[in-house]
């Protein structure tokens, strides 16, 4: 009977074979448990302006669907805030939460394909780290990923990624992710 290959996203399987080994004899760890590594990335959109257009919200959830691989889901204001003229309850924005190897695929894209085609990019801020490993990045437009047509969208909107990692501190975690291919401003 043939063996099958399954199946491993490149990022993924360059964690395993060359990273992940790399930072286990690096940080001196006694066990391979404590090598960090990637939990889940969450990827959001805010859509302020759906409180006045609906289709701007329904744009926002198809192209984080495009972008993401994955079903997206509307997000409601937690409290209402008469500034802003916001209810409680009202649809304001979109998100998803990628595990597994849509997870590996998307930072695989972002990395190596998204990111180099914004204008003018210098690398990404080494110092969005939270204190506890996990970081933040934001982008101001949906269209540098290619799967995005450019003729077809509503509008240009932002996107916030929040990459969760296992690592103790924001030195282990902006290790692991330089190594993986983030590109860190100098």
């Amino acid at each position: 009977m043939a063996e099958t290959k399954v199946y491993m996203p490149r990022l993924k399987k360059m964690y395993k074979e060359k990273v992940a080994p790399e930072l286990f004899k690096e940080m001196g760890y006694t066990s391979f448990m404590q090598v960090p590594r990637l939990v889940k990335v969450s990827v959001s959109m805010g859509v302020g302006e759906a409180k006045e257009n609906k289709k701007l919200l329904d744009a926002a959830v198809n192209d984080l669907e495009i972008i993401t691989g994955q079903h997206a889901v509307k997000t409601k204001a937690k409290k209402s805030i008469a500034t802003f003229k916001i209810r409680q309850g009202q649809e304001i924005g979109a998100r998803v939460t990628l595990r597994g190897d849509y997870m590996w695929e998307f930072l695989d894209r972002l990395m190596n394909v998204a990111l180099p085609r914004v204008k003018d990019f210098r690398g990404v801020n080494p110092n969005a780290f939270d204190g506890h490993g996990n970081y933040s990045l934001g982008l101001n437009e949906q269209i540098i990923f290619p799967e995005i047509d450019f003729d077809k969208i509503e509008k240009v909107m932002g996107l916030n990624i929040a990459i969760v990692t296992t690592a103790k501190n924001d030195k282990e975690a902006k290790t692991l992710l330089g190594r993986l291919g983030m590109p860190f401003r100098k």
